[in-house]
């Protein structure tokens, strides 16, 4: 999920207190922290990873490993306390064998109130739905990353891999949430992600009374970025978005664009003042719900003992003031102009030469993708340039570490003078929340205006353009030379927005506009009556 913290995989679900990672059985699990309100109806979750996956050990034994990503960790403590069944793609070769074995069946999963059914896909179909489609298309559409004079180019191959792949997976994730619907026709179904856009619709053919809710976890750009798709996707995408109850994303502004697509692209009626679209005599409420950290709960894991020894060492080897970044080496994270800014900063103000180090550490993503690798190597190429322009045998003003290392992290955030979150566009960014939770520094947050944390943090951070390299080099000069009064007062009012809008919180809003809607619909009689 972009726009989530960068090592959702291991934080909190696989570690060690040395390299952030634990052997497969062990877990270690944060509550989602205080809900206010019960939840009565089964849940059906549906993505395309899910919470648990499947391998054998060397002693040929099955077990079972915590599923990765930023949308899990958010949604695993919602299972530990409700009853719910979490539909996901069989990704591993166990897990297609689970899925054998357990039949027509659901699978437990440990520790949780839920269980679980995989969805089966051809490895071709696959391929063509996960790695043509959705990644890269349409994360590269919705982050604004695509060099338009250059690419995409959709041809045959591309409109096969959408028909034969994207659709025709969507079908199958809604194969097996029909037989959930068969069993629980009053059940909320819950989908998730960009993996999923036409999946609502093939349910909705099948269950017309079924409630469903899709959460989009990434932006959503503006009508004319969509252009990019031919009509018959983007029509498509749009349509089978409609068929939700609700449409929920991170923010206002992401809600808003996709009303202004609905009714540019389909010319669907919308109601903006209510954040309803009329659709195919339906209204579809459309809702922004900012997700956030489950406070309490990370500010203990930055006491632990391995985050203590990271901090020593940080200590030690530190420089005055440290300058810190914590991301994905995602092309939409913007890592190189914010080194480039930092080159900027040094050839201004050169008095902060052996002064300051820019610690960056960056966990490798998506390296089967030619533009990822690429985009690592440029990474690579530039803080050498940088390093050997400034650097000498004593100071390096650029740290880069290529790995994922929670206890580390964690360690940085708590010593960061200045957190650099410059990304071209972001979904939310939960390291901004995360790190500004636990510094103890009273650290400045720069951070770009196209971020989800902008909408909630914005007005106690340095905003700056992603694109401005000048504006960014001179962000840099105002945060380190910033009086500790304000820069106190602005940490300070972060740490409050970030404690008072917990995960709790998030799941709550959801649920509340889940309730709202089903009574709104049954009062107009909108909503056909579910079988006994």
């Amino acid at each position: 999920m972009g726009g989530y913290g960068p090592f959702r995989r291991v934080w909190y679900h696989t570690m060690t207190p040395s390299r952030g990672r634990a052997p497969p059985e062990a877990t270690f699990r944060l509550p989602i922290g205080p809900s206010e309100r019960a939840i009565t109806e089964t849940l059906v979750l549906v993505s395309n990873r899910g919470p648990v996956t499947f391998e054998r050990s060397r002693a040929g034994a099955r077990r079972t490993i915590s599923g990765g990503g930023g949308l899990v960790t958010a949604l695993t403590g919602l299972i530990e306390e409700h009853e719910a069944v979490w539909v996901s793609a069989a990704i591993s070769k166990e897990d297609r064998a689970v899925a054998a074995e357990s039949g027509t069946t659901d699978f437990a999963i440990e520790a949780t109130k839920a269980r679980g059914r995989f969805v089966v896909i051809d490895p071709t179909t696959y391929h063509m739905y996960y790695n043509v489609i959705a990644n890269p298309m349409l994360w590269f559409i919705q982050h604004y990353l695509w060099d338009l004079s250059n690419a995409p180019e959709i041809r045959k191959e591309e409109l096969t891999a959408w028909t034969s792949g994207y659709l025709a997976a969507n079908v199958a994730f809604a194969e097996e949430v029909s037989v959930v619907l068969d069993r629980t026709p009053r059940a909320t179904v819950m989908l998730h992600d960009y993996h999923l856009y036409t999946a609502p619709l093939a349910i909705r053919e099948t269950h017309p009374q079924a409630f469903l809710h899709h959460f989009v976890h990434i932006p959503w750009p503006q009508p004319d970025y969509w252009r990019i798709l031919p009509p018959v996707i983007r029509e498509a995408i749009l349509g089978g978005l409609l068929a939700n109850d609700i449409v929920a994303f991170h923010t206002q502004s992401y809600a808003r664009n996709f009303m202004l697509c609905c009714e540019d692209l389909l010319g669907a009626p919308v109601d903006y003042a209510r954040r309803v679209i009329h659709w195919r005599g339906r209204e579809v409420w459309v809702r922004g719900y900012p997700i956030s950290i489950n406070a309490p709960a990370f500010e203990a894991l930055a006491q632990t003992r391995a985050v203590a020894n990271e901090e020593a060492a940080i200590v030690r080897r530190r420089r005055r003031q440290l300058i810190v970044r914590i991301d994905r080496a995602d092309l939409s994270k913007n890592v190189l102009r914010g080194f480039r800014a930092f080159d900027r900063f040094l050839e201004r103000y050169p008095e902060y030469l052996e002064e300051v180090t820019f610690l960056a550490q960056l966990q490798p993503t998506r390296q089967d993708v030619e533009q990822y690798v690429e985009y690592r190597q440029k990474i690579e190429d530039l803080v050498s340039h940088i390093n050997t322009k400034y650097g000498n045998t004593d100071w390096m003003p650029i740290d880069l570490r290529i790995e994922q290392n929670m206890d580390r992290t964690l360690a940085l955030y708590k010593h960061y003078d200045v957190l650099l979150v410059n990304s071209i566009f972001d979904g939310m960014n939960l390291v901004a929340k995360e790190a500004a939770l636990v510094n103890e520094r009273d650290g400045v947050l720069i951070l770009s205006e196209n971020t989800g944390a902008h909408e909630e943090l914005g007005a106690f951070a340095l905003t700056v353009n992603p694109f401005d390299i000048e504006a960014q080099a001179e962000a840099l000069h105002t945060a380190l030379s910033m009086p500790t009064e304000a820069r106190a007062m602005r940490g300070q009012a972060i740490k409050d927005i970030v404690r008072n809008n917990n995960i709790g919180k998030w799941l709550d809003a959801q649920q509340a506009d889940i309730r709202a809607k089903r009574d709104a619909d049954e009062l107009r009689g909108d909503r056909p009556p579910v079988p006994q």
